[in-house]
């Protein structure tokens, strides 16, 4: 492994350092100045534009504030933008969806320049600074006693984080709270949850595979549904431990087995449940790899691998939005080739629309695509001349 990046800043006749943490993967700024609440706004935004970070030494409200106005100005820059940019001919959906991505890591890279400084344990010596000491090793892990400097905008999401995690989200078709944890993708979306508690079991089904499983949400649920055995698999420690601890927490942990692997468990199920990334695309930080799937390729996997670990009569679920294919970075011909191509044939499929605030705001981007948007769950089966 590769040493941990350290920042360094002049401060009081003297040369600095602390490590440089960033989550979304950003390098470390190559040049950092100390900043507080006499720096005017305009300044901020200028320094950070030229990719200086601003290491805040003033007031934490105040920093707060400042990035408030660091996206205001991004916003004004944005909306001059499109008024230049208005006579021009109309944009294909995924042109503008690739500028939207584009405009995303942008501005995330901008506002990633205003710096807060944590002490070995992760406290904060800013005034009227949070306690964020739980938060930090909620996310991080236990304290090193090294000095670390992450951006404002993490620090944040990171914050906001330790917050749905301690309350949870209710979860309709549950009746009771799934609690996600820092980095891993909490199940806001639940359409696709509410499919999985509708679609009927396959005749006999006494075990299951959920494959990426993240909060453990449809494990739980195949569980609750009476599925006597659920194996629920994934890569990413953060999330098995969250789907551990949701597990527990809802009383099926007899039930659930939970599995380090890259999709599939050994063997074969009645059922096999997953819901990959919905969006072909590269992600820009951990918890995008729930929403972004570099060239499809968790999907292309999933549906070449089911056959095998498929009993006779057994079902493959697919739990997709169609949303990429009304910003045109894949068709429906597409995923039915794919489907085909894996010795699969579809027995049913279940709709429904999403209910997320978004699919209803004129005022987005991608609200043509959006507007449009349904999650399936295809109910698959291998073809029966093709069963392994």
């Amino acid at each position: 492994m590769s040493e941990p990046a350290r920042i360094h800043w002049p401060e009081g006749g003297e040369d600095r350092s602390a490590l440089w943490h960033s989550e979304s993967g950003w390098p470390a700024p190559k040049k950092v100045v100390p900043a507080d609440d006499t720096m005017p706004a305009d300044v901020a935004y200028r320094l950070a534009l030229e990719g200086t970070g601003l290491l805040w030494r003033g007031d934490f409200q105040n920093a707060r504030q400042l990035l408030q106005a660091l996206v205001r100005r991004i916003e004004h820059k944005g909306a001059r933008g499109k008024r230049a940019k208005a006579a021009k001919p109309a944009a294909s959906p995924a042109e503008l969806f690739h500028r939207h991505r584009l405009t995303q890591l942008q501005r995330a890279r901008l506002l990633a320049m205003l710096l807060i400084p944590l002490e070995g344990d992760y406290a904060i010596l800013l005034r009227r600074a949070p306690d964020v000491r739980d938060a930090c090793a909620e996310a991080y892990g236990p304290a090193s006693g090294e000095r670390l400097v992450i951006s404002l905008r993490e620090l944040l999401g990171l914050i906001g984080a330790h917050e749905w995690r301690r309350k949870g989200v209710f979860m309709p078709a549950l009746g009771a709270r799934i609690h996600p944890w820092y980095g891993v993708f909490s199940p806001v979306r639940g359409e696709y949850v509410d499919l999985v508690a509708q679609a009927p079991l396959p005749a006999g089904a006494q075990l299951a595979f959920d494959i990426g499983t993240g909060t453990g949400v449809l494990a739980a649920l195949l569980a609750k549904r009476g599925i006597e055995r659920v194996l629920a698999t994934d890569m990413d420690e953060r999330a098995l431990g969250c789907a551990r601890e949701n597990i527990e927490r809802l009383g099926v942990g007899a039930q659930v087995e939970l599995i380090k692997a890259d999709l599939f468990p050994e063997g074969r199920a009645p059922l096999v449940v997953c819901n990959p990334p919905w969006l072909p695309g590269k992600p820009s930080s951990s918890i995008e790899y729930a929403i972004y799937d570099p060239d499809s390729r968790m999907l292309r996997t999933y549906l070449g691998g089911l056959a095998a670990h498929l009993l006779e009569h057994g079902e493959g679920w697919l739990i997709l939005s169609d949303l990429a294919e009304h910003l045109g970075l894949r068709s429906r011909e597409q995923l039915l080739g794919w489907i085909d191509g894996a010795g699969l044939e579809v027995i049913a499929r279940l709709d429904t629309r999403p209910v997320h605030g978004k699919a209803s705001d004129p005022d987005d981007p991608l609200h043509a695509a959006r507007s449009r948007e349904v999650t399936s769950l295809w109910r698959l089966r291998a073809k029966r001349n093709t069963a392994v």
